[in-house]
Parts: structure tokens; sequence; C-alpha cells
């Protein structure tokens, strides 16, 4: 679905380059998660593959980007914006702040789309009832708080359609029960088969809900792979980023000498619990 072929990139304004040589794909249907510390090139590479980079943000870039097989520098970006669905880090920079309802809102860009009226009302009743957002349709966006404003970006997002969708670091801003919400609406548009690249620092959440991890450093890829091998891999923390809290047990325990069975460190909460179980009926310890 998108392919990145030995890019690289710097800002106009910047004298070293924000992205070295990255190769990547991402699968249709695919949800991947790109993990890394502040300043690694996360968002520099969300601008790219949305085609904000170099149809907005110029520089200089090299290597080649293609979006479901048509090259991107090639491509007009207004078609190119059909196919990918951006959610930004902070919501109040996406709600468009014009209209006075959840429901215009969420229609405000089919419109913008010049959608028909019908296709319109059917799209925007479909995501109202999936995200079961339908209380708040007739809210003014603007009053609505932090977690309810970042359901709504993302419910706007969705009733366009998109085929891929680009979220970067959507919880950063929200407390857990809004944190929580988000990733219920990631999880339906996984069973949806959308492909979703997300931005991410909540690792447990992360490990529960993606398929695939990036690890970016110093604008580079160092390291890729299904999610449970990246996360319990120990080294990722010397890069600015922790395993999740259930991998760092038995990371523990393993440093004082207790063999883990399998040798698979677990990286989610049900699979901690039953390798504890295990671990409790071949030493004796306690696991509560």
């Amino acid at each position: 679905m998108v392919v990145l072929k030995n890019i690289s990139y710097r800002y106009p304004t910047s004298k070293d380059k924000v992205l070295k040589n990255i190769d990547l794909n991402f699968e249709k249907g695919k949800f991947y998660t790109v993990i890394g510390k502040n300043g690694s090139g996360k968002t520099t590479l969300c601008n790219l593959i949305r085609g904000f980079i170099p149809h907005f943000f110029k520089g200089e870039l090299t290597g080649e980007i293609c979006i479901d097989g048509i090259k991107l520098t090639e491509e007009n970006f207004d078609n190119i914006s059909n196919k990918i669905g951006f959610v930004f880090q902070n919501p109040f920079v996406q709600i468009s702040g014009v209209t006075e309802t959840v429901y215009e809102e969420l229609a405000y860009g089919l419109e913008n789309m010049g959608c028909k009226e019908d296709y319109i009302h059917e799209r925007v009743n479909y995501v109202l009832d999936l995200l079961k957002i339908r209380h708040l349709e007739n809210k003014n966006p603007n009053n609505l708080s932090g977690g309810q404003k970042q359901r709504i970006a993302l419910a706007s997002t969705i009733a366009m359609d998109p085929e891929i969708l680009v979220i970067d670091e959507p919880t950063s801003q929200l407390d857990p029960d809004g944190t929580n919400q988000i990733f219920e609406i990631i999880k339906i548009l996984k069973d949806l088969k959308k492909t979703i690249i997300l931005v991410e620092h909540k690792m447990e959440l992360i490990a529960e809900y993606s398929d695939y991890v990036i690890l970016l450093n110093d604008g580079k890829v160092i390291m890729q792979g299904e999610t449970k091998d990246i996360l319990s891999n120990i080294e990722i923390e010397n890069y600015g980023v922790g395993v999740p809290k259930y991998a760092k047990i038995f990371h523990i325990l393993r440093k004082k000498g207790i063999e883990i069975p399998g040798g698979n460190i677990p990286i989610k909460k049900v699979e901690a619990y039953e390798m504890l179980k295990i671990m409790e009926e071949k030493y004796g310890f306690y696991r509560g």
C-alpha cells in the first residue's frame, strides 16, 4: 500500500537530514506503530506519507515513495488526500471551528469533497453509530472535552473513508479513560481492515493492538518487525523507549537468574498472567 525506498529528507531551514535512508513497506490492512524518542523523525515520516512532503514542505527529498503503486512526487495532492486520512496530535487543530454540531463537523469534509447529500447523511450516520458517539451529534464540537474532540477528529476522518489512516500521537494530551476510548476506535478501524500507521508512546496499548512496530532513532530505522518481537526486546531501551511493563517484569526475573519457560518474554497482561501461572507451578513462588 505504501512503499518507501531509500528515503532521505532535510527541511529547508535545517542543516541535517531528519530522515536517513529509510526503506519501509506498509501492507494493506495491517496496523503499524512507529515508536522512538522525541526528535527521532516520527512526525516527519507521517508528513511524508500523507503527502505534505514534498507538496507543502519543500526542502531536499531523495528516494522514492509510492502510494498504492503511484509515485507520490508525480501525483496530484488532491488524489493523495482522498486515499489518506490524517489525525493530528492536537484535536484543537483538526476541529474546523466553523460548524455548530458534531453532525455538521462529520459532514464538513465530505461536503468539501463534493459528495452528494444522500451519501453524506449515510456516511455521517454510519460513523456516529460505528463509533458509538450518537449522543454527541447535536453538541457543539468547540465545547467538547479534549478526549471528545479527539474522538470527533477521528470520526470526521473516518467519515471520508480513506484507505490509509496516519495517526500522530492521538492520546498524548488525554487521560487514561480518553486514551482507552481512542484505542477502542482504532481497534474498530483495525477490524475494518484499514491500513493504520500510528505514532504512539503507550507501550501496553501498542502491545495489545498493533501488528508491526518500527523503531526510529536519529532519522533511521533501527528495528522493525512483529510487535511481540520488537516490544519484548530490552535493547529498545537503548533508544529512549521502554518495553511494556509486563515484559519488564520478566526481564527483571531473567536478570535474577530465573528461567522463563520457552524463553519468550510476554508483552501483554494476559500473556504475563499465564506465564506466571506456569512459573508458579514450576518454581513454587506466589504470583499475586
